[in-house]
């Protein structure tokens, strides 16, 4: 006599009543699943790996910021810092957006050379860095509250210090150099050069592009502009043949190539730009570090490679530096020291 109410009967001993077909079932569909998972998760590691990739034979290209410049202590550095008077010891005569310390930097190995531009009293577009002109030079004011006479007639080293203020090594040797952006075109025709536009209105992007209209298209392909979102917004609307870079346009590009690299598309927001990558961030993206230069050169992208965090341009500036640099990177390397790093990169 069968008995009733124990629910063993059907299940031949499987809990719960299941039959043995059911559960060879699903383990097929487990096994299934688990396949596809892992042949997924190998499909992203050989789409996105560099290391099978292997390492570029192409050689890094050399980005040095405001030429050859005096280079200082980043500790503490916040946006009013007078960083003139925090130099580290002179190893060379130059001043940073001088055309004589572009020349030094372009001799050096440099690639492309970074200056930065202001408009000034009577319109014109001035080279130099400063929101004001009494870190450095021993003026006052801005660069919009002078003529390009009166400022032509300061002197760039004035402030320049490295022992606290006990010597001056630079002061009465800057008179007369600072330059004009069209001057620096003029005295380099032929080599990348990127523009900083340091002064975020949109007035500051036009005047920048009303100077580069007049070159022919093929010059502006050498050039890259960069800056805040308002100045390269208003710039890049009337020439959208350069490339440019704002923090818009970085974010515009690499949070959607967050969101769906993994498949190697590159968004269309990352065409015709040059990333000023910091390397801390740059380890998130897929296809890190040679897979995603690679993509994004494929999309007429340059990727510039800054140190650390990227706060206050920070760049590879010594040796230590240079062996933090991926293997076979073939992007760009961003530094204020071209003279210390282009030998050690082969150059």
């Amino acid at each position: 006599m069968t008995e009733r109410g124990t629910g063993s009967t059907a299940s031949d001993g499987v809990p719960g009543g299941e039959r043995p077909g059911r559960g060879r079932r699903w383990r097929r569909r487990l096994g299934v699943t688990l396949a596809v998972v892992l042949l997924a998760t190998a499909g992203l590691y050989v789409g996105n790996s560099s290391t099978l990739a292997g390492a570029s034979a192409d050689r890094p290209f050399l980005l040095a910021h405001r030429g050859l410049a005096q280079t200082f202590d980043l500790a503490g550095v916040a946006n009013d810092t007078c960083t003139a008077e925090r130099i580290h010891p002179p190893q060379h005569p130059y001043l940073e957006n001088t055309l004589a310390s572009m020349r030094a930097a372009f001799a050096a190995g440099a690639d492309q050379v970074e200056f930065d531009v202001q408009v000034t009293r009577d319109g014109r577009l001035a080279v130099f860095h400063d929101a004001t002109l009494q870190c450095r030079t021993d003026g006052t004011g801005t660069i919009a509250d002078h003529t390009l006479a009166e400022l032509r007639g300061l002197d760039l080293g004035y402030g320049y210090t490295s022992d606290g203020g006990r010597t001056f090594p630079f002061r009465g040797a800057g008179t007369g150099l600072l330059p004009t952006a069209d001057e620096v075109l003029a005295e380099f025709p032929d080599r990348e050069l990127l523009i900083h536009l340091k002064v975020e209105r949109a007035a500051e992007g036009e005047a920048l592009a009303d100077l580069l209209a007049t070159l022919p298209q093929q010059r502006r392909r050498a050039l890259t502009v960069y800056g805040g979102d308002v100045a390269v917004a208003a710039f890049a609307a009337r020439l959208p043949d350069v490339r440019v870079t704002s923090k818009k346009i970085m974010q515009d590009c690499l949070v959607p190539y967050l969101a769906g690299g993994w498949t190697g598309h590159v968004p269309d927001a990352c065409r015709h730009r040059q990333l000023h990558l910091p390397q801390r961030y740059g380890r998130l993206m897929w296809g890190w570090p040679n897979r995603f230069v690679a993509r994004m050169r494929e999309a007429d992208t340059r990727v510039v490679l800054v140190n650390g965090s990227g706060e206050f341009s920070e760049g590879f500036d010594d040796p230590d530096d240079v062996p933090t640099i991926p293997a076979g990177w073939a992007g760009g390397v961003w530094t204020n020291r071209i003279d210390v790093v282009a030998p050690l990169l082969g150059r």
